[in-house]
């Protein structure tokens, strides 16, 4: 599994409580639910890193 990094993000209350709800949806944490909207975005826009020859056969 590739590192994480840690960063702070700020959202507005009504955004994060959303955010929260639909993560509860689709029963996945916030932080997942980002994390998912995120690489979504990035399949979308062609922009999602190519993945390594060893990482391929994993997971």
């Amino acid at each position: 599994m590739a590192a994480k990094k840690p960063f702070v993000l700020r959202l507005d209350e009504g955004m994060m409580k959303a955010l929260e709800k639909w993560g509860a949806d689709e029963f996945r944490s916030t932080n997942g639910q980002l994390e998912w909207i995120i690489r979504e975005a990035l399949k979308k826009a062609g922009r999602l890193p190519k993945p390594k020859p060893e990482d391929k056969n994993s997971g």
